[in-house]
């Protein structure tokens, strides 16, 4: 595990959703209090999704103040709005469209019109337009949350693929998961400059994956390497993901 990371385990899917509920909500008040601003990259995926629906709702939606936030994407499948695979589309239906966050805040990948590589090259633009830079040139996130494959993938980041290896852009294009389809993805270094990134990882079927990124001597899977260079790392998990992960790293591991 890396030092400093923070292990939290919750029962099961409701108090996962919940948790991350809480922590989105809590560092959009931290953010705006300290910054005037709360930037965030969202993930795809099944998991977060009752935790967007929370976020949605009271308590949660009330204490963040929506005109100061901007919401951005981990990743996105190079697909229209409507289609069911979008992440944005997920995203707009489970939260974007019931709270009253003004719509030039909301900045999904995807781009009509655009071509893979000229959609990479806009958002890459983009980011570095709205987002404070770090003494290293990437943009700063105030929150990244992160799914998990049961690969060991994160984002859109997949095992020996090439774009584990930029250092320099800032959005990739790559192919492949499931669905094997195109896609844009945020790169380890604008990842881990964020100020928080958050895994939110649930189910059996994970545990495998989490016992292998928690092992010492393992290979680096494309999730081991997110290293935040001075932010916190949060992994956020039910009982079933973490049920095989080392009692000493989970004692070891809690916030």
């Amino acid at each position: 595990m890396k030092k400093g990371a923070t292990i939290i385990v919750k029962e099961g899917p409701r108090e996962l959703a919940r948790a991350g509920a809480e922590i989105f909500a809590s560092a959009a008040e931290e953010s705006i209090r300290e910054t005037g601003a709360f930037r965030v990259a969202l993930s795809g995926g099944s998991t977060p999704r009752p935790m967007y629906r929370l976020s949605a709702q009271a308590p949660f939606a009330g204490r963040i103040n929506w005109e100061k936030t901007s919401l951005f994407w981990v990743d996105e499948r190079f697909v229209p709005e409507g289609d069911g695979a979008s992440n944005y589309g997920a995203a707009k239906r489970d939260f974007i469209d019931r709270v009253p966050i003004p719509r030039d805040h909301v900045h999904p990948m995807f781009q009509v019109g655009l071509t893979l590589d000229q959609a990479a090259q806009r958002y890459e633009e983009l980011l570095r337009a709205l987002i404070p830079l770090n003494e290293e040139g990437f943009p700063t996130f105030d929150l990244v949350l992160l799914g998990l494959g049961k690969d060991g993938h994160t984002a859109s980041l997949f095992p020996g693929h090439p774009a584990l290896r930029e250092e320099r852009r800032l959005v990739v294009p790559v192919k492949g998961g499931d669905p094997d389809v195109e896609r844009l993805t945020l790169t380890l270094p604008v990842i881990n400059a964020a100020r928080r990134i958050v895994f939110m990882v649930a189910g059996r079927d994970k545990a495998p994956v989490l016992r292998a990124i928690f092992e010492e001597g393992v290979g680096e899977l494309p999730a081991q390497r997110v290293a935040p260079r001075s932010g916190q790392l949060i992994w956020l998990l039910d009982q079933e993901a973490a049920s095989l992960i080392p009692k000493e790293v989970l004692h070891g591991g809690k916030g």
